[in-house]
Protein backbone atom coordinates (compact mmCIF):
# COMPACT_ATOMS: atom_id res chain seq x y z
CA UNK A 1 0.00 0.00 0.00
CA UNK A 2 1.04 3.25 -1.04
CA UNK A 3 1.16 5.73 2.07
CA UNK A 4 1.34 9.09 0.05
CA UNK A 5 -1.30 7.86 -2.32
CA UNK A 6 -3.69 7.31 0.51
CA UNK A 7 -2.74 10.58 2.03
CA UNK A 8 -4.07 12.14 -0.82
CA UNK A 9 -7.02 10.53 -1.03
CA UNK A 10 -7.70 11.04 2.83
CA UNK A 11 -7.59 14.88 2.41
CA UNK A 12 -9.21 14.99 -0.45
CA UNK A 13 -12.34 13.29 1.45
CA UNK A 14 -11.67 15.33 4.81
CA UNK A 15 -12.11 18.68 2.71
CA UNK A 16 -15.02 17.06 0.62
CA UNK A 17 -16.67 16.26 3.82
CA UNK A 18 -15.68 19.59 5.34
CA UNK A 19 -17.41 21.59 2.70
CA UNK A 20 -20.43 19.12 2.54
CA UNK A 21 -20.98 19.60 6.70
CA UNK A 22 -20.44 23.51 5.53
CA UNK A 23 -23.46 23.69 2.96
CA UNK A 24 -25.16 21.81 5.54
CA UNK A 25 -25.93 25.32 7.48
CA UNK A 26 -28.98 26.33 5.32
CA UNK A 27 -31.11 22.81 5.89
CA UNK A 28 -32.53 21.43 9.16
CA UNK A 29 -30.70 19.95 11.93
CA UNK A 30 -31.60 17.18 13.67
CA UNK A 31 -30.43 16.55 17.06
CA UNK A 32 -30.16 13.86 19.39
CA UNK A 33 -28.93 12.69 22.61
CA UNK A 34 -26.95 9.16 22.98
CA UNK A 35 -25.63 8.09 26.04
CA UNK A 36 -25.90 10.88 28.29
CA UNK A 37 -28.18 14.72 27.97
CA UNK A 38 -25.20 16.40 26.78
CA UNK A 39 -23.57 13.61 24.44
CA UNK A 40 -25.11 14.73 21.32
CA UNK A 41 -25.25 14.11 17.84
CA UNK A 42 -27.00 15.18 14.69
CA UNK A 43 -27.85 14.30 11.46
CA UNK A 44 -25.03 15.86 10.18
CA UNK A 45 -22.64 13.93 12.14
CA UNK A 46 -24.16 10.74 10.97
CA UNK A 47 -24.56 11.57 7.26
CA UNK A 48 -20.75 12.79 7.64
CA UNK A 49 -19.32 9.59 8.57
CA UNK A 50 -21.48 7.98 6.16
CA UNK A 51 -20.09 9.76 3.75
CA UNK A 52 -16.59 8.56 4.70
CA UNK A 53 -17.32 5.17 4.97
CA UNK A 54 -18.47 4.64 1.66
CA UNK A 55 -16.17 6.68 0.32
CA UNK A 56 -13.44 4.06 1.60
CA UNK A 57 -14.64 1.49 1.57
CA UNK A 58 -15.09 2.23 -2.75
CA UNK A 59 -11.14 3.05 -2.44
CA UNK A 60 -9.86 0.39 0.00
CA UNK A 61 -12.95 -2.42 0.28
CA UNK A 62 -10.44 -4.55 2.21
CA UNK A 63 -9.77 -1.64 5.14
CA UNK A 64 -11.76 -1.41 7.84
CA UNK A 65 -13.15 1.84 10.02
CA UNK A 66 -13.80 3.01 13.35
CA UNK A 67 -16.33 5.80 13.50
CA UNK A 68 -17.99 7.52 16.09
CA UNK A 69 -21.55 7.17 15.04
CA UNK A 70 -21.39 3.24 14.75
CA UNK A 71 -21.57 2.78 10.56
CA UNK A 72 -18.18 1.30 10.41
CA UNK A 73 -16.52 -1.82 11.46
CA UNK A 74 -16.92 -3.96 14.50
CA UNK A 75 -14.08 -3.34 15.96
CA UNK A 76 -12.39 -6.00 17.94
CA UNK A 77 -8.34 -6.01 17.42
CA UNK A 78 -5.88 -3.58 15.39
CA UNK A 79 -4.50 -5.99 13.04
CA UNK A 80 -4.42 -4.70 9.52
CA UNK A 81 -5.34 -1.28 8.25
CA UNK A 82 -7.83 0.59 10.49
CA UNK A 83 -9.14 3.66 9.93
CA UNK A 84 -10.05 5.45 13.07
CA UNK A 85 -12.76 8.38 12.56
CA UNK A 86 -15.08 11.22 14.05
CA UNK A 87 -16.59 13.20 11.57
CA UNK A 88 -17.70 15.84 13.75
CA UNK A 89 -15.58 16.09 16.92
CA UNK A 90 -17.16 19.24 19.12
CA UNK A 91 -20.93 18.54 17.82
CA UNK A 92 -21.94 20.77 20.90
CA UNK A 93 -20.07 23.53 19.45
CA UNK A 94 -21.20 22.48 16.16
CA UNK A 95 -24.92 22.74 16.66
CA UNK A 96 -24.38 25.97 19.29
CA UNK A 97 -21.40 28.02 17.78
CA UNK A 98 -21.05 26.85 14.31
CA UNK A 99 -17.63 27.08 15.26
CA UNK A 100 -14.85 25.39 16.97
CA UNK A 101 -15.61 21.78 15.71
CA UNK A 102 -13.21 19.33 13.26
CA UNK A 103 -12.78 16.12 11.59
CA UNK A 104 -10.14 14.04 12.95
CA UNK A 105 -8.97 11.14 11.18
CA UNK A 106 -6.32 8.41 12.40
CA UNK A 107 -5.19 5.42 9.72
CA UNK A 108 -3.17 2.34 11.75
CA UNK A 109 -2.17 -0.70 10.56
CA UNK A 110 -1.41 -3.10 12.67
CA UNK A 111 -1.49 -0.75 15.83
CA UNK A 112 0.82 1.90 14.26
CA UNK A 113 -0.43 5.13 13.26
CA UNK A 114 0.62 5.72 9.95
CA UNK A 115 -1.19 8.81 8.96
CA UNK A 116 -3.20 11.79 11.23
CA UNK A 117 -5.72 14.42 10.75
CA UNK A 118 -7.12 17.51 12.63
CA UNK A 119 -9.27 19.42 9.96
CA UNK A 120 -10.48 22.95 11.52
CA UNK A 121 -13.88 23.03 9.19
CA UNK A 122 -14.79 26.65 9.92
CA UNK A 123 -10.90 27.96 9.76
CA UNK A 124 -9.72 25.71 7.23
CA UNK A 125 -6.66 24.47 8.86
CA UNK A 126 -5.36 21.27 8.20
CA UNK A 127 -3.15 19.95 11.00
CA UNK A 128 -1.75 16.33 9.17
CA UNK A 129 1.42 14.06 10.03
CA UNK A 130 3.01 11.28 8.53
CA UNK A 131 4.90 8.29 9.98
CA UNK A 132 8.24 9.39 9.97
CA UNK A 133 7.94 12.50 8.18
CA UNK A 134 7.05 15.31 10.49
CA UNK A 135 3.71 16.85 10.89
CA UNK A 136 2.48 19.96 8.53
CA UNK A 137 0.03 23.05 9.25
CA UNK A 138 -1.71 23.99 6.18
CA UNK A 139 1.35 22.41 4.58
CA UNK A 140 4.12 24.70 6.57
CA UNK A 141 6.24 22.04 8.81
CA UNK A 142 5.60 21.96 12.48
CA UNK A 143 8.53 22.02 14.09
CA UNK A 144 9.30 19.96 17.27
CA UNK A 145 8.50 21.10 20.36
CA UNK A 146 10.85 22.50 22.98
CA UNK A 147 10.22 21.73 26.44
CA UNK A 148 8.76 24.38 28.41
CA UNK A 149 8.08 25.12 32.08
CA UNK A 150 5.20 23.96 33.91
CA UNK A 151 4.42 27.68 35.82
CA UNK A 152 4.88 29.33 31.84
CA UNK A 153 2.27 26.65 30.51
CA UNK A 154 -1.22 27.07 29.10
CA UNK A 155 -3.07 23.65 29.45
CA UNK A 156 -6.12 22.90 28.28
CA UNK A 157 -8.45 21.34 30.74
CA UNK A 158 -12.15 20.83 31.32
CA UNK A 159 -12.36 22.99 35.21
CA UNK A 160 -14.89 21.16 36.35
CA UNK A 161 -12.61 17.95 37.45
CA UNK A 162 -11.31 20.65 40.46
CA UNK A 163 -14.46 19.39 41.93
CA UNK A 164 -14.70 16.33 43.56
CA UNK A 165 -15.59 13.17 41.00
CA UNK A 166 -14.62 9.61 40.58
CA UNK A 167 -11.72 9.72 37.98
CA UNK A 168 -9.25 11.88 40.15
CA UNK A 169 -8.01 13.45 43.40
CA UNK A 170 -9.01 16.87 42.69
CA UNK A 171 -6.88 18.45 45.45
CA UNK A 172 -4.31 17.73 43.09
CA UNK A 173 -5.67 19.63 40.06
CA UNK A 174 -6.74 22.90 42.23
CA UNK A 175 -2.25 22.84 42.95
CA UNK A 176 -2.02 22.40 39.42
CA UNK A 177 -4.15 25.02 37.85
CA UNK A 178 -2.71 27.24 41.15
CA UNK A 179 0.69 26.47 39.77
CA UNK A 180 0.21 26.75 35.48
CA UNK A 181 -0.22 30.18 33.91
CA UNK A 182 -3.85 29.81 32.25
CA UNK A 183 -6.17 27.01 31.20
CA UNK A 184 -8.58 27.14 28.41
CA UNK A 185 -11.23 24.64 27.39
CA UNK A 186 -12.37 24.10 23.59
CA UNK A 187 -15.22 21.57 24.04
CA UNK A 188 -13.14 19.49 21.00
CA UNK A 189 -10.30 17.02 21.76
CA UNK A 190 -9.18 17.48 18.20
CA UNK A 191 -9.15 21.26 18.25
CA UNK A 192 -6.99 21.11 21.38
CA UNK A 193 -4.42 18.25 20.62
CA UNK A 194 -3.90 20.52 17.62
CA UNK A 195 -3.53 23.31 19.67
CA UNK A 196 -0.92 21.27 21.73
CA UNK A 197 0.97 19.79 18.59
CA UNK A 198 0.99 23.47 17.13
CA UNK A 199 2.61 25.23 20.42
CA UNK A 200 -0.62 27.04 21.23
CA UNK A 201 -1.21 25.01 24.17
CA UNK A 202 1.15 23.50 26.10
CA UNK A 203 -0.82 20.28 27.65
CA UNK A 204 -4.38 19.09 27.25
CA UNK A 205 -5.86 16.53 29.77
CA UNK A 206 -9.14 14.65 29.77
CA UNK A 207 -10.49 12.22 31.67
CA UNK A 208 -12.92 10.22 29.20
CA UNK A 209 -11.92 9.86 25.63
CA UNK A 210 -12.69 7.01 23.11
CA UNK A 211 -10.17 6.29 20.25
CA UNK A 212 -11.66 8.51 17.62
CA UNK A 213 -11.51 11.50 19.69
CA UNK A 214 -7.27 10.87 19.65
CA UNK A 215 -6.00 8.90 17.21
CA UNK A 216 -5.56 11.40 14.23
CA UNK A 217 -3.80 13.87 16.95
CA UNK A 218 -1.86 10.85 18.21
CA UNK A 219 -0.11 10.81 14.85
CA UNK A 220 0.39 14.14 14.85
CA UNK A 221 2.16 14.32 18.19
CA UNK A 222 4.11 11.57 17.91
CA UNK A 223 5.74 13.30 14.81
CA UNK A 224 7.05 16.43 16.65
CA UNK A 225 7.87 15.38 19.82
CA UNK A 226 4.86 15.84 22.06
CA UNK A 227 4.05 12.57 24.91
CA UNK A 228 0.62 10.82 24.88
CA UNK A 229 -0.47 8.34 27.20
CA UNK A 230 -2.92 8.08 29.73
CA UNK A 231 -2.94 9.91 33.13
CA UNK A 232 -1.53 6.89 34.49
CA UNK A 233 0.99 6.90 32.22
CA UNK A 234 0.19 4.17 30.64
CA UNK A 235 0.07 3.93 26.52
CA UNK A 236 -3.32 4.51 24.84
CA UNK A 237 -5.33 1.10 24.15
CA UNK A 238 -7.41 2.60 20.96
CA UNK A 239 -9.60 -0.17 21.73
CA UNK A 240 -11.69 1.36 24.74
CA UNK A 241 -12.15 4.60 26.22
CA UNK A 242 -9.14 6.19 27.92
CA UNK A 243 -7.84 9.54 30.55
CA UNK A 244 -5.89 11.25 28.08
CA UNK A 245 -2.72 13.68 28.11
CA UNK A 246 -0.48 15.19 25.41
CA UNK A 247 2.21 17.66 26.42
CA UNK A 248 5.39 18.76 25.72
CA UNK A 249 7.82 16.06 27.44
CA UNK A 250 8.68 17.89 30.53
CA UNK A 251 5.27 19.55 31.13
CA UNK A 252 3.85 15.68 30.85
CA UNK A 253 6.21 14.51 33.50
CA UNK A 254 5.39 17.50 35.70
CA UNK A 255 1.97 17.23 35.90
CA UNK A 256 1.81 13.48 36.38
CA UNK A 257 4.69 13.27 39.07
CA UNK A 258 3.23 16.29 41.23
CA UNK A 259 -0.18 16.90 40.80
CA UNK A 260 -2.43 13.93 38.79
CA UNK A 261 -3.95 10.91 41.47
CA UNK A 262 -5.84 8.61 39.17
CA UNK A 263 -8.04 6.90 41.93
Amino acid sequence: MNIHVMDKFAKSLIKEAAGRIRSSFSSELVVESKSAANDLVTNIDKETEQFFIKQIKKEFPDQRILGEEGFGDEISHLNGYIWILDPIDGTMNFIHQKKNFAISLGIYKDGVGLLGYIYNVMDDDLISATLGEGAFFNDIRIPLLTDGLLGQAIIGINTSWVLPNKYLEHEGIVKLLQKVRGTRSYGSAAIEIGYVVTGRLDAYMSMRLSPWDIAGGMVIANEVGAIVTTLSNHPINLLVQNTFIVARPVVHSEILDEYVRVK
